[in-house]
């Protein structure tokens, strides 16, 4: 196989292995010599067995022989530890599942194998995939490609060293607080998090999120990422959130079709007064400048939310159910558990009946809030994360913007979204003052991911991709 085809897209890689210019077995033996090579730098994945990528790909192989249409051929992919690929160890990054493997597919997992994709291994993510960098009791942590000494972010930690260091082009992953669009925005990578119940997920892990977790697909360009996205769509009715809208794949439809006059919003601190370095708020205000001088219509707005916090404000919610999933046997050995986890667990056990249900009832004013925009503007751009990855060995960088950081301070720009239901993407938009990725997020209204997809392809016509990180070109 070429040495370059770890930079491939996805959909090269298809059409090389349909074309039979290269095998399906030959690109996982390059992948998995990749792996075996960059690895021990990355920490990337929570468990790799090279047989597993070698067999699917000879399965792959024959059935291309035997006709089959297969629209993934051969494509490399990983999947995160919070999902499951059948027979394999699967640990949501906890020690309670060390010695845990996965009964089935995902169904997202077996969705991709069905169509010709070959997993290559099960990345790392936080513990329950509940924090914002990944280092895990069990499988400690994940490096950025682009800077080894620092974190890719999380929880999806794992998934985007993989792809940002070409150890596949394709990630699945998971997002209920920004953990497919802030690690993207981190390594210079594409982050979807589609409308919430897009993507089935009818089995898995008791997620700690399942009222506003979705399956995030990360790439490195858009069309990977839409076209990843078209094929995971479908309803299931197993899954509850599952709708019938989506029984029509739509985001590769207009994808590269001319963008029809719209007004868009452009809200550089989400009208929540968020800190953002002012290095990154330099690297955004470039990027509007050269959409707004290719013709984009962008005026600055505001959504207008109800009285909440400003970080994480639904926050109670992931804690109260860690505390009814974990809450016991935390009781019983705390020291199983990650230490800032375990901080979430004890608070989510003083969180009362009644409290739960007025921040349900503050989610419902929340869409209400986001809902009156879009009224307006067809689409919201604001900022991924207010900060470049930060060193290892912190949960969270110290400060943001000159003032003392939060816990959730990193991440206070991605939440609303998942709390609203509705598709965002996180798309590279330049570098900060390190030299290292930002993100520009674009979020439409709920089963606007079409919209929300041709935005951000033809946002990269104008922005261009991120440059291949230090360990792509090792």
């Amino acid at each position: 196989m070429p040495a370059e085809l770890h930079r491939a897209a996805a959909r090269e890689i298809a059409h090389r292995v349909q074309a039979r210019e290269v095998s399906a077995l030959e690109v996982a033996q390059a992948m998995c010599e990749r792996v075996r090579r960059l690895e021990p730098q990355l920490n990337a994945f929570a468990d790799f067995d090279p047989d597993v990528p070698m067999s699917v790909a000879r399965e792959v192989d024959r059935r291309l022989a035997a006709g089959q249409r297969l629209p993934l051929a051969g494509v490399p992919f990983t999947v995160k530890d919070n999902l499951w690929l059948g027979g394999r160890p699967a640990t949501f990054g906890s020690r309670l599942f060390a010695d845990f493997r996965a009964p089935r597919d995902s169904w997202c997992v077996a969705r991709l194998r069905a169509l010709g994709a070959v997993p290559l291994g099960v990345t790392n993510c936080s513990e329950f995939a509940c924090k914002g960098v990944t280092a895990t009791p069990l499988h400690g942590q994940t490096c950025n490609p682009w800077d080894l000494q620092r974190t890719p972010g999380g929880s999806s930690g794992g998934a985007v060293a993989a792809v940002a260091a070409g150890l596949g082009p394709l990630a699945l992953a998971t997002d209920a607080g920004g953990s497919t669009r802030r690690p993207a925005a981190h390594t210079g990578l594409v982050g979807m998090k589609p409308t919430l119940g897009r993507v089935p997920h009818p089995w898995g892990f008791d997620d700690p999120n399942h009222l506003i977790s979705v399956i995030g697909q990360i790439g490195r360009d858009v069309e990977d990422v839409a076209w990843t996205l078209d094929l995971l769509t479908a309803w299931d009715s197993a899954d509850p959130l599952s709708c019938p809208a989506f029984a029509v794949p739509d985001a590769m439809v207009a994808l590269k079709q001319p963008l029809p006059p719209m007004r868009l919003a452009w809200s550089p601190k989400l009208g929540c007064g968020l800190p953002i370095d002012a290095d990154v708020q330099a690297a955004l205000d470039s990027a509007l400048a050269r959409l707004r001088a290719a013709g984009w219509g962008i005026e600055e707005a505001d959504p207008v939310w109800p009285v909440q916090p400003r970080e994480y404000p639904l926050v109670e919610l992931q804690q109260a159910s860690l505390a009814e999933l974990f809450g016991a046997e935390w009781q019983r050995a705390p020291e199983r558990f990650d230490p800032d986890i375990g901080v979430q667990i004890g608070l989510g056990l003083s969180v009362t009946g009644a409290r739960i249900a007025e921040l349900l009832r503050l989610r419902e004013r929340q869409h209400a809030s986001l809902d009156a925009l879009f009224e307006q503007y067809a689409a919201l751009l604001c900022p991924v994360s207010p900060v470049e990855a930060w060193p290892l060995g912190l949960a969270g960088p110290p400060r943001i913007g000159g003032l003392p950081a939060g816990p959730r301070g990193h991440a206070a720009f991605t939440p609303l979204f998942n709390y609203t239901g509705v598709p965002a993407i996180s798309i590279p938009c330049g570098s900060g003052g390190n030299g290292l990725p930002v993100g520009l997020q674009i979020v439409g209204p709920r089963f606007a991911d079409a919209r929300v997809l041709q935005l951000a392809w033809h946002a990269e016509q104008v922005l261009g991709r991120s440059p291949p990180s230090p360990l792509m070109q090792a």
